[in-house]
């Protein structure tokens, strides 16, 4: 499974303008496109930034898509009235799921760069002892990773049932990323907390 993030940074006053458009404009278009699995928004109103992710069954098929979706991508950076779009395809390691995110389901997104010669011990390690831990969270609905092997990068994001379960869970987080790190050689270089905007990946367990 394969996947590509589009971040957009925009005006946070086109935010519910964006989603919108998104959820009746972009998520039937793709739908309709061969190999399509699935489409997921996290949204920073306060800061503008949101994250459209898209998932394919194959690398084939992502690749495909490539230019069917830079029009699309275009009319929703017009919509975030973006100052910067930035698209990155992934390989989807592991998915772990355990309900689907409801209304008011957050997420929490980490980014971080890892030794590629690293990468397929970092993945098992997540799977086996960051996954559990995960799960264990109040009100944990589901976490994903996606990797880069050629860059060297990897992003996992944790879906959490509301705001208050983000909150509650952050201090446990971040204790597990602290160990995480060191034992994997996985260099934390970004964490971010986003509403989740639209849930309808449909990426099968993979942990």
């Amino acid at each position: 499974m394969y996947a590509r993030t589009t971040t957009v940074r925009g005006d946070p006053g086109a935010m519910d303008d964006g989603i919108a458009f998104v959820r009746d404009t972009i998520w039937p278009a793709m739908q309709g496109m061969s190999g399509c699995v699935g489409l997921s928004m996290l949204a920073d109103r306060d800061a503008g930034r949101c994250i459209v992710t898209t998932a394919w069954a194959t690398d084939e098929a992502m690749r495909a898509s490539a230019e069917s979706v830079r029009e699309l991508r275009s009319q929703t950076a017009e919509a975030l009235r973006a100052d910067a779009v930035d698209v990155a395809e992934w390989e989807i390691a592991a998915m772990h799921r355990v309900h689907a995110a409801g209304e008011g389901a957050c997420a929490r997104v980490i980014w971080a760069e890892v030794d590629p010669a690293r990468m397929d011990d970092m993945i098992d390690a997540f799977r086996m002892s960051l996954v559990p831990r995960m799960e264990q969270a109040p009100g944990f609905c589901s976490v994903s990773l996606m990797v880069d092997r050629s860059m060297g990068r990897a992003t996992w994001a944790v879906t959490l049932e509301s705001r208050e379960a983000l909150e509650e869970t952050r201090e446990r987080a971040a204790a597990a990323r602290e160990e995480f790190g060191p034992a994997t050689g996985a260099q934390m270089t970004e964490v971010a907390e986003f509403e989740v905007a639209l849930a309808h990946l449909r990426v099968p367990e993979m942990a």
